[in-house]
C-alpha cells in the first residue's frame, strides 16, 4: 500500500535513491526495437496485439516486451491516465486519483465509461483479469508482489516512473511504451508555448514569486522547485519565495505556526488531499498567524484542487495548474 504522500517523497529517501532513480528513468526511452517470436515464445501481450512486439526499459531498468500497437491500456495511476489521454488514448480499465474514492475531476469528462479497476497503486486483480489488458501501466509501484501478479495477467507491465522522475520524463516514457514518442513530443512543445505566453500575459504580476503549498492535517508543507506544480509556475516565468527556493521534487515536513512565514509569497497557493487537510486549513484561516501573511492580506491566497496541484502531474494537469494561475494572477 502506497500513501497519498507518495508523489512527493521527504528529502532523505529521495537523496538516496536519487542517482539509481536518474539513471533508471532515462533507460525508460531507450532500448525500442522489434522482435520475431514465433511459437512457444509468444506472450499474452503479444496475441492480443496480432504478435508484434518491441522491447523496452522501464523505469528501473527492466527490459519489457510490450506490444507495437497495445489496444487494452490498464493505468494504476493518476499520472499514467493523464498521460494516455493526452495521447489520445482510451484506457479499458483505470484507479481512483490520489486520496479520492473517484477519478480526479480535471478528467472526469475523459473517462466517462471506463471501468474503474481498484484505488491508486491498489488494483483488484480480478477487475484488472477482466479488462484484459495487453499493457498495463503501472506508476511507481514498488511493491513486487503486486507487480507479480500483475505480470501473471500480461507480462507487458511497465514500472513508468522513478523517485525523482519530473512529468516530462515520465510522459516521454508512457509515449515510448504507446509508441506515440512523437506525439509525446508535440505536446511538450504546447505546454512549454502555453505556458510561456500566459506567464508573459500576466501584467502586473509577471515573475510574481508564488509560494505552493499543502496543507496536511499537522500543518503546511511546501513544495521545492522541481515539484510538478512549482515546474509549471516555473515555465510561466514567475518565481519562487526566497525561503522556498530550493531545488529537488519533494516537500518539507509539516510547519508549526511559529515557522508558517515560510510559506508567505506575493501569492499563495493552497491545496489538501484530504478531508483532514481540508479541516486543518480552514481552522488556522481563523488563527492571526494565518491572518498576518502578506498573501493573505492582500487577498493573494487562492485554493487550488489537491488532486492536481500535489502529484506528480502530467501534461493535462499541467493545462490545469496554468489555468489556476492565469485565473488568479491575470489583471
Amino acid at each position: 500500500m502506497t500513501s497519498p504522500n507518495r508523489l512527493l517523497q521527504s528529502a532523505p529517501r529521495r537523496a538516496a535513491q536519487a542517482l539509481a532513480a536518474v539513471g533508471a528513468a532515462a533507460l525508460l526511452l531507450t532500448g525500442c526495437g522489434s522482435d520475431s517470436d514465433s511459437g512457444s515464445d509468444k506472450t499474452k501481450s503479444e496475441a492480443a496485439s496480432g504478435g508484434e512486439t518491441r522491447t523496452i526499459k522501464d523505469a528501473t531498468g527492466t527490459a519489457v516486451k510490450v506490444p507495437a500497437h497495445p489496444k487494452r491500456v490498464v493505468t494504476l495511476t493518476q499520472e499514467d491516465l493523464d498521460a494516455v489521454l493526452a495521447l489520445g488514448v482510451k484506457p479499458v480499465g483505470i484507479t481512483n486519483g490520489q486520496g479520492l474514492n473517484k477519478p480526479p475531476a480535471y478528467l472526469e469528462d475523459k473517462v466517462k465509461g471506463i471501468n474503474v479497476v481498484g484505488n491508486l497503486l491498489q488494483p483488484v486483480m480480478d477487475k484488472v483479469l477482466a479488462a484484459k489488458p495487453d499493457l498495463i501501466l503501472a506508476g511507481d509501484m514498488q511493491d513486487e508482489n503486486v507487480l507479480k501478479q500483475l505480470r501473471e495477467i500480461t507480462p507487458a507491465t511497465l514500472v513508468t516512473m522513478a523517485p525523482t522522475d519530473d512529468w516530462k520524463l515520465s510522459f516521454r516514457g508512457v509515449a515510448n511504451a504507446v509508441n506515440s514518442l512523437d506525439k509525446a513530443n508535440k505536446v511538450i512543445a504546447d505546454y512549454e508555448a502555453k505556458a510561456k505566453k500566459a506567464g508573459e500575459e500576466l501584467g502586473e504580476n509577471k515573475g510574481a514569486e508564488v509560494s505552493i503549498v499543502r496543507w496536511n492535517p499537522d500543518g503546511p508543507s511546501w513544495m521545492e522547485k522541481k515539484q510538478f506544480a512549482s515546474g509549471v509556475a516555473l515555465d510561466m516565468g514567475l518565481k519562487r519565495p526566497k525561503t522556498q527556493d530550493k531545488d529537488g521534487n519533494a516537500h518539507t515536513p509539516a510547519l508549526s505556526l511559529e515557522k508558517i512565514s515560510e510559506i508567505d509569497g506575493d501569492w499563495l497557493f493552497l491545496s489538501t488531499l484530504t478531508s483532514d487537510g481540508e479541516k486543518a486549513l480552514k481552522d488556522v484561516q481563523e488563527k492571526p498567524a494565518y491572518k498576518d501573511l502578506n498573501a493573505v492580506k492582500k487577498n493573494h491566497a487562492v485554493t487550488v484542487n489537491g488532486s492536481v496541484w500535489s502529484t506528480r502531474g502530467g501534461p493535462l494537469a499541467s493545462d490545469a495548474v496554468i489555468d489556476d494561475i492565469t485565473k488568479a494572477l491575470k489583471k
